[in-house]
């Protein structure tokens, strides 16, 4: 796509607000730009066979037909374009109709305020070009059987994701995502499998075998000179039967792992309707050394009432309140009241989604536990973890000789000139 064949339009209810725009994408370069001053006007050019719009520029708030509505009437004319939001309204309403957007399935590329200016119009057209307007190719849907033969033949692989302690830089854990290794398919994700097995009866087997796996690693982790804390996801589902924690408990003197070396992340992403198998696994739990995390804190049902009720070490503050919060007041704000809750609650806090260099430098400055993301590493094959360290270290020396990390972690890291000839030679295989 480039300037001369993207198709736009403008749609707004304001006519200098129309010109005024028009001219500056042709300024900009854009010479196939069409207007309309109504919803109803603006359907017939995307009904238009063979030259229906690839960008709409769309005002909320208009009479009539107003861009909610508008919205919602180009899911029914099955548009596959983009859509770029101007507006006058405030911030968190322009944010809000972005989600509605993306909950469509539109691409949505950002938003503009009024009076538009020409650099945030140019930022967002050069974005444009790049995207490609055309339909995703489907997931795969997976079914019940399917998954429980995945489970059963031992094709669930762990990957791990580093998390360091902000203030050095230094590793301190793992978070373990599991993976199935299609046979025809290649590497699956677990949003197309996790969600199946809650449904159909199998979160269980498949936990166990996540489990059981990671505790494993974090075993040869040590012995090759590692110590660090290795963290598993649990649904609660898992929580339903009294028997979890046992197994727990055995699978991690097993694997001859220390309790408060394994972390367990809870997720509710249904709600808890009966609540005392649950407590009686976590407080069991607790009570055994075992860490306990609630995980995405601020979605789902992961509440003010869970950290009430349940005695969690540590807070993992959601992706989605961390990445761009430098930027967004809304977002900055849920963060820094979790950051406040959890350390007022003698918590470690966690910052998942640190994407981004300016990412890392809020929960610098902010002075958060721990962080996770892509900026950091992205998740990764067990035997891929020492030459990450190696890299790591690298980038940690660079950071601390900018001045933006400190060494006053209370935390002290395993020497690292042996440690990748050590890791090198433990490859432990996923117990089968």
């Amino acid at each position: 796509m480039n300037k001369s064949t993207l198709r736009i339009l403008v749609l707004d209810d304001e006519p200098f607000m129309l010109k005024l725009i028009a001219h500056m994408l042709v300024g900009l370069g854009f010479t196939s730009v069409t207007t309309c001053d109504n919803g109803s006007a603006a359907l017939d050019c995307v009904n238009a066979t063979g030259n229906s719009p690839n960008l709409i520029l769309m005002d909320l708030n208009m009479p009539r037909m107003d861009g909610i509505e508008f919205v919602r009437k180009l899911v029914e004319h099955n548009y596959s374009g983009s859509l770029i939001l101007v507006s006058g309204e405030d911030e968190r309403v322009l944010q809000m109709a972005e989600k509605l957007v993306l909950a469509h399935s539109i691409t949505v590329l950002g938003h503009l305020n009024k009076p538009v200016s020409l650099a945030g119009l140019s930022t967002l057209m050069e974005k444009s070009i790049r995207v490609k307007t055309a339909p995703q190719t489907p997931k795969n849907v997976y079914s019940a059987d399917q998954v429980r033969a995945a489970i059963a033949n031992g094709e669930l692989v762990n990957y791990y994701q580093p998390k360091v302690a902000v203030a050095s830089g230094a590793v301190v854990g793992v978070e373990t995502l599991v993976r199935w290794r299609h046979p025809a398919h290649g590497l699956v994700f677990p949003d197309q499998f996790i969600g199946v097995a809650e449904e159909h009866g199998s979160i269980d087997d498949l936990t166990r075998v996540v489990l059981s796996s990671a505790m494993t690693q974090a075993k040869a982790w040590r012995q090759a000179g590692l110590h660090i804390r290795v963290a598993v996801n649990v649904s609660m589902d898992n929580l339903s039967s009294v028997t979890f924690a046992d197994f727990v408990v055995g699978a991690a003197a097993a694997a001859d792992v220390a309790a408060q070396d394994i972390v367990l992340e809870v997720t509710e992403s249904r709600l808890m309707l009966d609540q005392r198998a649950p407590l009686e696994i976590l407080a069991r739990l607790r009570l055994k050394r075992f860490r306990l995390s609630i995980d995405d804190f601020g979605t789902g049902h992961s509440s003010l009432a869970q950290l009430r009720d349940i005695p969690f070490d540590e807070l993992k503050i959601d992706q989605s309140f961390v990445h761009g919060a430098w930027h967004d007041a809304t977002a900055h704000a849920i963060y820094d009241a979790s950051l406040g809750l959890g350390k007022q609650l003698g918590m470690e806090v966690v910052a998942e989604g640190v994407e981004d260099r300016e990412d890392w430098d809020l929960v610098r400055r902010t002075k958060c536990d721990l962080a996770q993301g892509y900026f950091i590493a992205r998740p990764m094959p067990a035997a891929d973890l020492a030459g990450w360290l190696d890299s790591w270290q690298g980038r940690k020396a660079q950071l601390l000789k900018a001045g933006t990390v400190t060494e006053n972690s209370p935390r002290s890291e395993p020497a690292r000139d042996s440690l990748a000839t050590l890791m090198s030679q433990v490859t432990p295989a996923i117990p089968r």
